[in-house]
């Protein structure tokens, strides 16, 4: 039998709720700058050079964009990638 010690599901628990949340975040930037330049994600996926359900999913917050991915929308939205993974404070 294995025995998992609660500290690290606590962490394994932790971690997936703040991927998620970021993941979730970063979709929504990038949604609002493509928005704002009034494409579908169809035009930004190929302005990307990725798929549209790929960046439905991003947008959605349900998959872990990798960096090169993240680079391809930044430079498609002319944009920097710290706009992309910034976090916006709101009061």
């Amino acid at each position: 039998m294995l025995l998992i010690d609660s500290r690290l599901i606590g962490s394994i628990w932790y971690n997936n709720i703040v991927m998620a949340e970021i993941n979730k975040h970063v979709g929504s930037n990038i949604r609002k700058l493509r928005c704002k330049k009034g494409w579908s994600q169809e035009q930004l996926a190929f302005e990307a050079d990725l798929h549209r359900a790929y960046i439905g999913q991003i947008e959605r917050g349900e998959k872990n964009i990798g960096l090169i991915n993240l680079e391809k929308i930044a430079k498609a939205l002319k944009a920097g990638v710290n706009e992309l993974v910034s976090v916006i404070v709101q009061k």
